[in-house]
């Protein structure tokens, strides 16, 4: 009895010292989470992505398991990772439980509004043994989010700030929009401005036409896509050209900086203040 005391006293300090060391390979399995690895710093541990994980453009030369929704289990077994990263939206939940039936260890990013990005990281820079540059990370986000708070509570009452309905336009045809619960429609709230989505169920809805001109938003906003969506938003802006954001020029096309949620919802961040504030003018 005491010799299996003993052994089992061991393998718990084993299984300590093997936890505490921090995982040296490491496979994203969402965009956001490559951005945010890269971001700390760890661009030498992660041995793979997605297919679509695109940014930095240096990611795009990581070895691939195949997309969000259905990643392979061959690939991430054959790349040995100590860890495997995952959203808690967009991956299988199915697929952790595969994985870790080989023994791999997982981590689940659980942040799904701008709010809850900077403690996230935090967690996951603690899981990754990289504590101190994601606390800088995070203190990024805070700050950011705290100046433009404060700074949209001193523009609600300008004079000219006059103009506060905004949509988001994901796709043009067939029509898709930032609806809630997504890092578009926080940061719209955050710089106070309403977005005429928000009220829908799904947080990428398709959206109608009729419903776009009865709410009649001061200013469109186009994201970026995988083609010009300059050119493939013609259609669209003919269909709506009633509207006085579009008679007036309100029509704003931007980057994808906040289709992820990453570190550059904060170049999103300012790049829609910066718009917004011109629009309202």
């Amino acid at each position: 009895m005491r010799r299996f005391f003993l052994l089992l006293t061991l393998l718990l300090i084993f299984s300590c010292l093997a936890y505490s060391e921090p995982p040296k390979r490491v496979i994203s399995l969402a965009p956001s989470i490559t951005e945010i690895l890269y971001a700390l710093g760890m661009e030498d541990r992660i041995v793979g992505v997605t297919n679509f994980c695109d940014y930095p453009p240096r990611a795009k030369d990581k070895p691939k398991i195949g997309g969000m929704s259905n990643p392979s289990v061959e690939a991430v077994v054959r790349l040995r990772p100590d860890i495997v990263i995952l959203t808690v939206d967009g991956n299988p939940k199915e697929f952790e439980r595969r994985i870790r039936s080989f023994g791999i260890s997982t981590y689940v990013f659980k942040a799904r509004r701008l709010t809850e990005l900077a403690d996230e990281i935090r967690r996951l820079g603690e899981a990754l043994g990289v504590s101190d540059r994601a606390e800088e990370l995070a203190e990024e986000i805070e700050s950011t989010i705290k100046r433009y708070s404060i700074r949209s509570t001193k523009e609600r009452v300008s004079p000219y700030s006059l103009r506060k309905k905004a949509v988001f336009i994901i796709w043009p045809e067939p029509l898709i929009v930032a609806g809630p619960a997504t890092a578009i429609d926080d940061t719209l709230r955050l710089l106070g401005w309403e977005n005429i989505a928000s009220d829908v169920k799904t947080r990428y809805p398709k959206y109608s036409i009729e419903e776009l001109l009865h709410r009649r938003p001061d200013v469109i906003l186009i994201g970026k896509g995988h083609i010009d969506m300059r050119e493939v938003s013609k259609g669209l802006l003919k269909k709506l050209h009633m509207l006085d954001a579009v008679k007036e020029g309100r029509v704003y096309f931007v980057s994808d900086a906040l289709y992820r949620l990453g570190p550059r919802v904060l170049e999103g961040i300012e790049e829609l203040h910066r718009i917004l504030n011109q629009a309202s003018r």
